[in-house]
């Protein structure tokens, strides 16, 4: 199977691909509004799914990505407000898990918001992160 390419579009004359109009909606669903996130940084996340999931990436699999990179971006209470406590807790409990892993997707994703400059101050105080 050919490997999934991500494209911004030209001129307006090309379109999205649909992985980057699949992973915008799947922003906006986390009340992350797509303009927020840098287009390297949403084809740094295509790249990191690809990798993942080279012939395509389950159904929920964006709406993931987009919670946790919401969280991330947002904060805590934002978040919240905006997702619900049951999804707050679940995203705590991914990053909480990738902290402990080291090396995986949703560190990946963490330490990409971390690298952007993207990251709320407050996820960074709460879990103690920074970047070697």
């Amino acid at each position: 199977m050919a490997k999934r390419r991500s494209s911004l579009g030209f001129l307006g004359m090309f379109g999205r691909s649909s992985d980057l109009r699949q992973l915008d909606e799947a922003l906006r669903v986390a009340d992350l509004h797509p303009a927020l996130v840098p287009e390297g940084v949403k084809l740094t996340i295509l790249n990191l799914m690809n990798d993942r999931w080279p012939d395509e990436p389950p159904a929920d699999a964006y709406r993931s990505v987009a919670q946790l990179c919401g969280y991330c971006v947002a904060g805590p209470q934002v978040f919240e407000q905006a997702n619900g406590r049951e999804s707050t807790l679940a995203v705590e409990r991914r990053i909480e898990a990738a902290l402990e892993a080291g090396d995986s997707f949703d560190a990946r994703i963490v330490l990409m918001t971390l690298h952007a400059k993207l990251i709320n101050p407050e996820v960074v105080e709460r879990y103690e992160l920074r970047a070697d």
